[in-house]
């Protein structure tokens, strides 16, 4: 396939151009998207916290962790899928793209049944671990079992948008979103103010939503790419396909997990020092969720672009992106630190005024934020190593500096400054040089250079 095949349909063709300026422009849709996805999250939030009231709202905060976190390995697998399609958009080879895409699409079909079995039947016990108050608990049971039994629509978009930003396109998936985001918003009013179906109506404007945005993606990347006819309930599966999203996604579907298993740790050790630290950390968490989202964003690209060179065979391109992406990310956290932390006390102040609060929110802010650009240079070199096949490594640079440092140093420092609890924060430096120390050793050693999945593309560079 060409490269004026891949361009007329909007895609960006990473093998040609400053890889710098192609980066960015990959970016900014992924950030606005990222942008997209908090307001998403934060409207089921404030329908129910105005028009219903805080036990509801306490309801949809505790139960969307428990959906992400049985979402993740799925999630995982449709990265497996951008790695894939990348690299066989790079080789030109359109019929490898297309019977990728639908053995993800198959293989999405054939285990939606069992995962959302799995859901509904674990999601009484995983609120009673999470110690749920028991005025929220019978709200949060609803809010996580509509929400599982309309998995399919969750994770079809998110399969929509492993395939097309494989392919190099961006910017659709955004749109896909933001019209989510408008059936949401108006669902969410219709459902809880007209029908007065209180955290189920949230909950349900929710699937309605994603499974529209499965179904205009389907729809419209059948129309767009020629090559790709993807049919929802065919179950047909190239097993050496399966065999290779499946190494290359469940790594990194386990990193996400236990990403959700360690924050449900920390909050616990955070929220033993008194609901003031608590509610500092939980408004400068906002802050620092928006401050990574330009994080994420270029990992995506970054993971995109090392997959069309690799299966393009352009090494010195993907030596060339690699340095581009790390000056991008590195700079970009830097200059959002610098803009942030001076002003951290009067960010906080917007969510809550109370000196003690904003105290312990500025703790966090200086001492997570200040040295993010450690992790933002982690977090571009893991995705050069997924791009180019080996997503194992990933995996386990960020289980060793999750669970071998930043949670036991969190709880140490705790341990060891208890009048000063902000100390804690430290561990997330910890945890960020370790990741990155491995990352970087695995990098400079090259042999993720073996892990092309492309026949005739096994990296060697000099």
């Amino acid at each position: 396939m060409s490269t004026i095949q891949r361009r007329e349909h909007g895609s960006i063709d990473m093998t040609q151009g400053r890889p710098l300026g192609l980066l960015a422009t990959f970016s900014l849709p992924l950030l606005l998207g990222n942008v997209l996805q908090q307001m998403y999250n934060m409207v089921d939030s404030m329908v129910v916290g105005n028009f219903v009231g805080k036990d509801a709202l306490t309801a949809v905060s505790v139960g969307f962790p428990i959906v992400f976190l049985l979402s993740s390995l799925f999630i995982g697998l449709s990265m497996g899928a951008t790695i894939m399609i990348a690299q066989y958009i790079g080789a030109g080879d359109r019929e490898q793209v297309s019977r990728t895409v639908n053995t993800i699409c198959a293989g999405m079909i054939i285990v939606i049944l069992p995962l959302t079995l799995l859901g509904l039947l674990v999601t009484v016990p995983m609120l009673r671990l999470t110690n749920v108050p028991a005025e929220a608990f019978e709200d949060a049971r609803v809010y996580c079992l509509v929400v599982f039994a309309g998995l399919i629509g969750t994770f079809g978009y998110n399969v929509n948008t492993g395939i097309m930003q494989g392919l190099g396109d961006s910017k659709t998936p955004l749109i896909f979103l933001a019209v989510a985001c408008v059936i949401n918003i108006i669902l969410d009013l219709v459902f809880v103010l007209v029908f007065s179906w209180g955290v189920f109506g949230v909950a349900f404007a929710t699937i309605i939503a994603q499974f529209c945005s499965w179904i205009f993606g389907v729809a419209y990347i059948n129309r767009k790419y020629s090559y790709i006819h993807i049919r929802i309930f065919s179950f047909k599966v190239d097993r050496d396909l399966l065999r290779q999203l499946v190494r290359l996604g469940v790594p990194s579907g386990v990193q996400q997990c236990q990403f959700s298993v360690a924050i449900i740790l920390m909050q616990a050790l955070i929220n033993g020092f008194g609901s003031d630290f608590a509610a500092g950390f939980a408004a400068a968490n906002k802050i620092d969720s928006f401050a990574f989202m330009p994080i994420q964003s270029f990992a995506v690209a970054v993971t995109t672009f090392v997959g069309q060179n690799v299966g393009a065979g352009r090494l010195d391109r993907v030596k060339h992106g690699t340095r581009s992406a790390l000056v991008l990310s590195v700079a970009v956290c830097a200059a959002i630190s610098a803009v942030v932390v001076p002003l951290r006390r009067e960010l906080l102040m917007l969510f809550n005024q109370d000196p003690a609060v904003v105290l312990a929110g500025e703790d966090y802010l200086v001492r997570v934020l200040s040295p993010m650009f450690v992790l933002a240079a982690q977090f571009t070199l893991n995705s050069v190593l997924r791009g180019a096949g080996s997503t194992v490594v990933p995996m386990i640079s960020s289980i060793i500096a999750l669970w071998g440092a930043r949670v036991p140093a969190a709880y140490l420092l705790a341990w060891m400054f208890p009048g000063a609890p902000g100390n804690l924060y430290w561990s997330y430096l910890i945890g960020w040089l370790v990741g990155f120390a491995i990352t970087g050793v695995v990098y400079l050693r090259g042999r993720w250079k073996d892990k092309c999945v492309v026949a005739g593309q096994t990296i060697r560079v000099e």
